[in-house]
């Protein structure tokens, strides 16, 4: 019998993969890691070593970069547990098969651009014309300035994000869900368990890999946060939403300077790097 790993078969198919893998992932970041070293001015062929003199000035001398950073951990912090939660909500209400055309309705925003969900969102948190500031004002009340409001603009930003990307989550946990089984909601059934003992007993703990996936993927995406911001915001009002992706285009293709945005981009990795890793400790300590 042949092993997989010998079979020339098997490296044909997966030969393309890894070269375009190699070609759009890895090969960036290391391009990356090389021009943050230097002073890389787009518009000049010549590029002069610097050293750790863009992160040192990153970590020192820009308070621009800490305000973005700020606004992105706030983002994170904010958006990751109600995006996850209301993602396993969904799914514990439509895990099963009645639930079909509500799971695809659910799921359907997650297919769409960001430009189209930006200009839907855009509308709909206009104080004058949108969906909500109309339901508000039925109610009574004064419409919200969701976008131009610096106390708001971001919490308006994180609404957008669920109602985008929470479909995927609900997906995700469903497939779980699914994998756990049944005769042990039978059994706790007749023992006496009631919804909540069920659940905590029995449901969660069978979700655990697939809650820390989502919590991976949906913190790296949230550390990813742009096209919303800039599409609705451009980082606004008085760069309360301008996050550290935003500031790090802006650095690169409109003030040429590479090698500073390249160093940003570098620090970004690593938290997103570093995060994922604190998540895969915390689940393994959880084992023992």
């Amino acid at each position: 019998m042949v092993k997989q790993f010998e079979n020339p078969v098997a490296y044909t198919f997966l030969g393309p993969f890894f070269v375009i893998y190699l070609l759009f992932t890895v090969y960036p970041v290391f391009q990356g890691l090389y021009m943050s070293f230097f002073e890389w001015d787009l518009l000049s062929p010549q590029h002069t070593f610097v050293g750790l003199r863009n992160y040192m000035a990153m970590f020192f001398n820009d308070q621009s970069f800490w305000r973005s950073m700020i606004n992105t951990l706030q983002f994170v912090l904010i958006s990751s547990p109600i995006i996850i939660g209301t993602g396993l909500l969904l799914a514990l209400g439509l895990s099963r098969s009645k639930g079909a055309i509500l799971r695809t309705m659910f799921f359907s925003s997650y297919v769409l651009s960001v430009a189209v969900v930006t200009l839907i969102w855009g509308f709909m948190l206009n104080p004058q014309q949108g969906l909500l500031g109309a339901a508000m004002q039925l109610f009574g009340l004064e419409p919200l300035a969701w976008l131009t409001n610096p106390r708001l603009a971001m919490y308006g930003i994180v609404l957008a994000t669920l109602w985008w990307t929470v479909g995927f989550n609900m997906v995700l946990f469903i497939a779980g869900l699914q994998d756990i089984d049944g005769y042990l909601y039978e059994a706790a059934t007749l023992d006496g368990a009631g919804p909540w003992r069920k659940f905590v007993s029995i449901t969660l703990p069978g979700l655990k890999n697939t809650i820390n996936l989502v919590t991976i993927l949906q913190v790296i995406a949230s550390f990813q946060i742009f096209g919303q911001v800039y599409i609705m915001t451009r980082g606004g009002p008085g760069g309360t939403t301008r996050v550290l992706i935003q500031y790090i285009y802006e650095t690169g293709f409109r003030d040429f300077r590479l090698g500073y945005s390249s160093a940003m981009s570098i620090l970004l990795f690593i938290l997103m790097f570093g995060a994922s890793l604190l998540q895969l400790k915390i689940s393994q300590r959880g084992d023992k």
